[in-house]
């Protein structure tokens, strides 16, 4: 990547500017948070998707101001854990505002989930379905199916979560059985999903079950959840959430027509990415020998400390520095002694040649999956901070 990143590609300069006061104030390394575009965001999906639930993944960014916001919209939420449960109801969020999405889950938790109200669950293999029938008599259950589009996510989702088609069906009869409501199909495409083709397949698939259990078992599914997977703003261009909405709800209207089932849809990276800036210190510019044609820039932020997604070279954040002048490719690197926190290596970022160390960078579109993934005290560094404007 030759060019310089331009602020103005990802950020009116009001935004910018509110972000940026802010984190002149405070030490690196932070993330900064604009509630204002996260309040947008929202709005935005639930203008696209009119018909369809929005049930904010609590996992993308779980900061109190995010879920206090996002509760007082009305928002439902997406639960991956009995810890994120608790900081959702401290909100005042009702239990039937709530799903339990993981699908790997110890019984005492889905008592206590029951226990708290919830009736909603989500599930895809046999032995978890039996615990829930145990521990959460009479819910609604949801299946998780796997789908296609690894090939096209940045973040793809497949093959821990989800089960083929005919499991599907078996498990939803298998939820009748044990006195569960089989309640709907659940997918989730892959995250920074590129291919908006995806969901049709998906769609498909899930139209395959409906079909199936009413003919053949008298079972009528009531709902679709179809997970996250909308991206955020990345180096790597994407359509607007208005394209992939009349795409998908083409689809929809194709599959399902007048018998539409109920629609969740479960943002965490497309509601709070675009939101956040991480701003992080150069610490040190060194070669690796005499003739060395790379500079390496090594920043006291890395994969430990909220970089998680740059694992594979995955996520490719946009980097904004205030130096200007002619651009050479550099290696980025965290600040631990752990020899794979090396954030970019193979795709080479364009970085000013007068870059120096103090100097700041401004990871753009880091508000979701960083501090979430940030470790305790891995070399003693602390958890990654967050900040809200």
């Amino acid at each position: 990547m030759e060019h310089k990143v331009e602020i103005e590609d990802y950020y009116t300069p009001e935004v910018f500017q509110r972000l940026k006061a802010l984190a002149d104030t405070k030490d690196t390394p932070f993330v900064v948070i604009d509630t204002e575009s996260i309040r947008n965001q929202y709005d935005e999906l639930v203008t696209n998707f009119p018909k369809a639930s929005i049930y904010y993944a609590v996992k993308a960014n779980p900061a109190n101001e995010i879920l206090a916001l996002l509760a007082e919209k009305g928002s439902s939420f997406d639960i991956a854990s009995t810890y994120e449960l608790d900081k959702v109801m401290a909100h005042g969020v009702s239990p039937d505002r709530i799903s339990f999405g993981n699908t790997i889950k110890k019984s005492k938790d889905v008592r206590y989930f029951y226990e708290k109200g919830v009736r909603l669950f989500s599930t895809d293999s046999e032995a978890d379905l039996r615990n829930i029938a145990k521990a959460a008599p009479g819910s609604k259950i949801y299946v998780r199916i796997l789908t296609e589009g690894a090939q096209t996510a940045d973040w793809p989702l497949s093959r821990k979560f989800g089960c083929q088609l005919d499991m599907a069906l078996d498990l939803l009869i298998m939820a009748r059985d044990l006195g569960l409501i089989p309640y709907g199909i659940s997918f989730h495409v892959g995250s920074q999903q590129h291919d908006i083709g995806s969901w049709d397949a998906a769609i498909g698939k899930a139209k395959i079950v409906f079909e199936r259990l009413k003919k053949e078992d008298g079972i009528v599914l009531k709902m679709i959840n179809m997970g996250g997977g909308f991206p955020a703003n990345y180096l790597k261009k994407t359509h607007d959430l208005a394209t992939y909405a009349q795409e998908i709800n083409r689809f929809l209207e194709e599959d399902f027509a007048e018998d539409m089932p109920e629609i969740i849809l479960e943002p965490g990276r497309s509601l709070v990415g675009n939101a956040g800036i991480l701003v992080s210190e150069v610490v040190l510019i060194s070669k690796k020998s005499r003739t060395g044609l790379n500079r390496w820039i090594f920043t006291d932020v890395g994969k430990f400390s909220g970089l998680a997604e740059t694992m594979d070279e995955s996520i490719k954040y946009p980097i904004y520095v205030e130096k200007n002048g002619e651009l050479e490719e550099a290696v980025i690197a965290g600040p631990t002694c752990d020899s794979v926190d090396i954030m970019y290596e193979n795709y080479k970022y364009g970085l000013p040649l007068n870059l120096a160390i103090g100097d700041r960078m401004y990871w753009i579109s880091t508000g979701a999956y960083t501090t979430s993934y940030s470790s305790v005290e891995f070399n003693g560094f602390p958890p990654l901070k967050s900040y809200f404007v």
